[in-house]
Order: C-alpha cells, then sequence, then structure tokens
C-alpha cells in the first residue's frame, strides 16, 4: 500500500472506531481480516425478530458490495457472487 492509501485506511479505521460508540446503532458488522490470512467476523443486532433480521442483514449486505464494488473494478453482482462463493467455502449450510 502507498503512504495516501495507508493514512486513507487509518482514516477510514479510526472513523468506524468512533462509529462503534455511538448509542444509537441498531445493528453491526465487523470484519477483521489479518495479514497472515486469519479473519473474524462479529454481527450483533438489537431484534430477534427473523424478519427483521433478514431485512438488517440484506441491507448491511448491500452497502457492503456497493463499496466493494465502488472501489473495485466488479460490479456490484460480480461482488455478490464472489461473496457468496467465499460464503459456501466458509461452510454456510443455506
Amino acid at each position: 500500500m502507498s503512504e495516501s492509501e495507508t493514512t486513507q485506511f487509518e482514516e477510514v479505521r479510526e472513523q468506524a472506531t468512533e462509529a462503534l460508540e455511538r448509542d444509537d446503532l441498531t445493528s453491526v458488522y465487523l470484519g477483521l481480516l489479518t495479514d497472515d490470512g486469519e479473519n473474524e467476523f462479529f454481527f450483533g443486532n438489537d431484534t430477534d425478530d427473523p424478519r427483521e433480521l433478514q431485512q438488517t442483514a440484506s441491507r448491511q449486505l448491500g452497502m457492503l458490495c456497493r463499496v466493494l464494488a465502488n472501489q473495485s473494478d466488479l460490479t456490484v453482482e460480480q461482488v455478490a457472487d464472489l461473496a457468496a462463493q467465499r460464503a459456501k467455502d466458509l461452510g454456510v449450510e443455506h
């Protein structure tokens, strides 16, 4: 990564850290990828209602796909296809 990319990454990480301290959050997703290939992910919501959970999860997934498509040379559909394949690789059953 170039110095400007590193600076931008640090700024985004700082913004995300600050946003996690907000009191009005209803849903949080955090995915951590390390240089050595390890990953962790956390997904929390303030509802147990399956329909609300589905709506929230789909909004977050859509937001993430849009951001990744905007920052790469892929379409939203290509990002979604790659994500679906990766989910299968991680052992998602449904």
